[in-house]
């Protein structure tokens, strides 16, 4: 697949925010498709807290671009009724802390309605939240829930990293006939990348290598690969080489790609933001430790955010999630050059 220095490499591309590229991708799929409709708070004309659908209302309308009461279950429900009626909505939840609110419509009957129906109905809908730490939003507006999503079958999970990603994974999520959850780190809103002219669209579950490498594989997702990616310079200068591998979505999961790389370097480190304890980097590091043993050198090591509330304070919310500098630290170990 494309790495974003492919992308650069190609003619009739622009330089885009992940912010921008999520607006437009939206914009698209609604002029594509009229089934498909946002809906959420402050998504019309505040175009949400992060400005990430400014714009969309003045060219949809407010019947396609609706601002919703304060009701993160009311809307989850209007939506998957909607889905499962022959719409194509979006649903915009606030913060993914607030995914909490949205689980009964999400885990008992979005994800279930297909197996429970005999295949006669589906729920196409979309639902674009965030996660992420570091903004100094405290322990309720800060979390990484998408272990809690990926666990639950019938729902896809998706984590783009880069504006690219983000756009053609969103484009593929829309039009996916089951309930897929997006979450775009909210630090990332304003990280620029290569995004082509053209349209296309990223089929769900093939993962990215970000990177080609030979010592040592980190598998990281979200913004956990701008992480990985300032890690593999530091560890450039000491001779070590890294490959990176962005799954970008958890559910479909590319273990192919994933195991591959592990069993190329004989090294891997899986980085996270959620927490440590029964989360996706407990998930992936067995993928690797099951599928790639006999080729590993050393033990699958996880990094991820420790097992503790998010804080307010800036040094100790620093201190809570992975930094290039610690995963270096670990790379370094694995490979015994401390």
């Amino acid at each position: 697949m494309s790495s974003p220095s492919a992308v650069a490499a190609q003619p009739g591309t622009r330089e885009l925010t992940l912010s921008q590229a999520v607006n437009e991708a939206l914009a698209e799929e609604m002029r594509r498709d009229a089934s498909v409709f946002i809906v959420g708070e402050d998504v019309a004309e505040a175009g949400t807290p992060f400005k990430v659908l400014s714009g969309l209302v003045e060219e949809f309308g407010p019947e396609r671009v609706i601002d919703s009461p304060i009701s993160e279950a009311g809307i989850s429900g209007i939506g998957l009724g909607a889905a499962m009626t022959g719409m194509r909505p979006v649903v915009d939840i606030m913060f993914g802390d607030f995914m909490t609110l949205v689980m009964d419509q999400l885990v008992n009957q979005a994800a279930k309605i297909h197996y429970m129906s005999g295949g006669r109905l589906k729920a196409p809908l979309t639902i674009r939240t965030t996660l992420g730490a570091t903004r100094r939003s405290a322990a309720q507006h800060s979390q990484s829930l998408h272990a809690l999503v990926a666990h639950v079958p019938g729902v896809k999970v998706v984590l783009p990293a880069t504006p690219y990603d983000a756009k053609g994974l969103f484009k593929a999520a829309i039009r996916e006939d089951n309930p897929v959850v997006v979450f775009e780190d909210k630090m990332m809103f304003a990280v620029k990348g290569p995004v082509p002219e053209e349209e296309y669209v990223l089929p769900l579950g093939v993962a990215d290598v970000k990177r080609e490498g030979e010592d040592v594989t980190l598998v990281a997702t979200s913004s956990m690969v701008y992480v990985a990616l300032d890690a593999a310079e530091q560890l450039a200068a000491d001779g070590v080489s890294v490959e990176i591998v962005d799954p970008r979505t958890l559910v479909p999961l590319d273990r192919e790609t994933i195991v591959a790389s592990a069993r190329k370097t004989g090294r891997a480190i899986v980085i996270d933001e959620g927490h440590r304890s029964y989360g996706v980097g407990a998930e992936l590091a067995a993928l690797i430790a099951e599928d790639a043993f006999y080729d590993l050198d050393a033990p699958v090591r996880r990094m991820c955010a420790m097992d503790v509330p998010i804080p307010f304070s800036p040094v100790l919310e620093d201190l809570t999630v992975p930094t290039a500098d610690t995963v270096a630290a670990e790379a370094r170990r694995l490979v015994g050059k401390e």
